[in-house]
């Protein structure tokens, strides 16, 4: 009796210990009301996928595995139509206005030391690792400037980060450097070895197997495809070799009361430029097939080891697409429809399947939102952050009535051109910049504007302003004419336009809980817009 209880000892110091540590633990990460199993979520960032121009098509099992298990929203739109704004406001909850990241340039602050300073400390996943106690894993793409040499090159590793795997630069899918947690690793042109979505896929899969049991785990996987150079693996270069981009209403027509962008490119296009958008249409979708292959193996792995059930999957890209919309050849950067929105597809627990087709998935969301909905996730209080975005895991989880939520959002972008004339298009002189061979341009220093987005049960309209000498302004009523064929801006009610601007100047100088105040068409506001859209 006196040996076994004796032997016994050792254990039951153990088991305090264990309790002591585990109590420990829990309360150093600041969620000890939490449950011992916190959920782990995973965020899969697609780069340029749109929703508008048939991008989810290729994504058959992803669709199956996060949209059909859980909700795919309509109205998910970004802060900024371009990659370096859009992952900053990700990563931040802010948009531009306050992250001050305006382009994919070191100088237009993308991963620069000014961003690294003032921003990266306070991203979602450092508040993940630092206070709520998760382990974070990140792979892929992060800022285009990633790696530059003068801002810390491959060996700065964000902090937030256990385990890092980052791409320097812009996306590829050979002949690549990645920096694994600070050293760098070359890649070359070795399909087996080296093809970026599956060597993404794998450092995935491994984390998945090695990492503590014992945390839950925050995994980000930033995806090269479908951005260019839209290189597909081997098995899939012959798919979908009869596909072209779709030609809807407003595929290959003059925008001709648009911003005077728009109104230069030439129509018809060129037989040229329409065979080289629907080859690079087709390039695209094949680069998807590899991604849903990610998808499934990551999804697999999870429901393998009994972790799914427990597991957020949002699924999403940092902005849209362009191919012949308006006669622009292909890219991103503009104010529409196909541009700023978003595929976002979220499931996990108390999220219930198959939220496609009812009023909830159409509630308006912003990438601002992703990191609050996931700190929320984490059991951590949102509001001791800065984030203007707010936390949609109340609505998925039908905890919120979705009249309740908010109803418009901000778009932000701020345009580039170069100081000298394009000896090749003399005639469009200097400012312009991403042109084509049959100088169409994509982009100018005037193609700068700012739009609110308004989804609400009495109004779905996008209202934009350009910061150039004419103040050009551009409405929409996109129920309507869903197409954005029709500039209304001339046309609508005084008093809508006179209510819309002054909105936009509340959002353009907003930050954090002001970014959330009631919009025009808000049923909370008090100054209730009652005026017709039309005369």
């Amino acid at each position: 009796m006196k040996m076994g209880s004796n032997r016994s000892f050792p254990l039951v110091l153990l088991n305090c210990l264990l309790i002591c540590v585990t109590l420990w633990s829990n309360l150093s990460s600041g969620v000890f009301a939490k449950s011992s199993r916190r959920p782990n979520i995973v965020l899969i960032l697609t780069d340029d996928l749109d929703i508008a121009i048939g991008g989810l098509s290729p994504l058959t099992k992803t669709k199956k595995l996060i949209g059909d298990a859980g909700i795919a929203f309509t109205n998910a739109f970004v802060a900024s139509p371009l990659c370096c704004p859009s992952r900053a406001s990700i990563l931040t909850g802010k948009y531009p206005h306050n992250h001050h990241v305006i382009n994919n340039t070191l100088e237009g602050n993308c991963s620069s030391k000014v961003w690294q300073k003032s921003e990266e400390a306070q991203t979602f996943p450092a508040l993940l690792k630092t206070y709520a106690g998760y382990q974070t894993f990140f792979a892929g793409k992060y800022l285009n400037q990633y790696g530059h040499p003068e801002a810390g090159g491959v060996a700065h590793v964000p902090p937030g980060w256990n385990y890092w795997v980052g791409l320097e630069k812009n996306s590829k899918y050979y002949n690549y450097t990645l920096s694994v947690n600070g050293k760098p690793e070359e890649h070359g042109a070795d399909y087996s070895k080296d093809y970026l979505t599956d060597v993404l896929a794998n450092r995935s899969l491994d984390f998945l197997q090695y990492k503590s049991n014992y945390q839950p785990f925050f995994m980000m996987v930033s995806i090269p495809a479908p951005h260019s150079p839209w290189t597909a693996a081997p098995q899939y270069q012959n798919s979908f070799n009869d596909t072209k981009a779709p030609r809807d209403p407003n595929f290959n027509v003059h925008g001709k009361d648009k911003h005077w962008l728009i109104r230069q490119a030439k129509t018809p296009m060129s037989n040229s430029s329409v065979q080289f958008l629907d080859d690079a249409f087709r390039k695209r979708w094949r680069t998807l097939l590899s991604v849903d292959d990610l998808v499934e193996k990551i999804v697999k792995r999870l429901e393998v080891s009994v972790e799914l059930d427990n597991t957020y999957i949002f699924f999403t890209s940092d902005n849209g697409y362009h191919t012949g919309q308006f006669s622009l050849p292909l890219d991103k950067r503009q104010l529409y429809e196909f541009d700023i929105r978003v595929p976002l597809m979220v499931r996990g627990p108390n999220i219930k399947p198959n939220q496609t087709s009812q009023c909830l998935p159409a509630m308006l969301v912003s990438n601002v939102d992703l990191g609050p909905t996931i700190l929320d996730i984490a059991g951590y209080n949102v509001n001791k952050t800065q984030m203007d975005g707010m936390s949609f895991l109340p609505v998925m989880e039908g905890k919120m009535n979705s009249s309740s939520w908010r109803t418009d959002i901000l778009v932000e972008y701020e345009g580039e051109g170069s100081n000298v004339t394009d000896p090749a298009c003399p005639l469009l002189g200097p400012g312009v910049s991403e042109c084509f061979p049959d100088c169409v341009c994509e982009d100018s220093y005037n193609n700068t504007y700012a739009c609110v987005r308004t989804v609400a049960p009495s109004a779905n309209l996008q209202y934009c302003e350009f910061d150039d000498n004419e103040v050009f302004v551009e409405v929409y009523n996109v129920t309507a004419d869903p197409y954005q064929l029709t500039n209304i801006a001339k046309t609508i009610d005084q008093e809508v336009l006179e209510k819309m601007n002054h909105r936009l100047m509340m959002l353009q100088s907003c930050s954090g809980q002001s970014c959330r105040t009631p919009g025009v068409y808000d049923p909370r506001s008090v100054q209730r817009c009652h005026a017709r859209l039309f005369h």
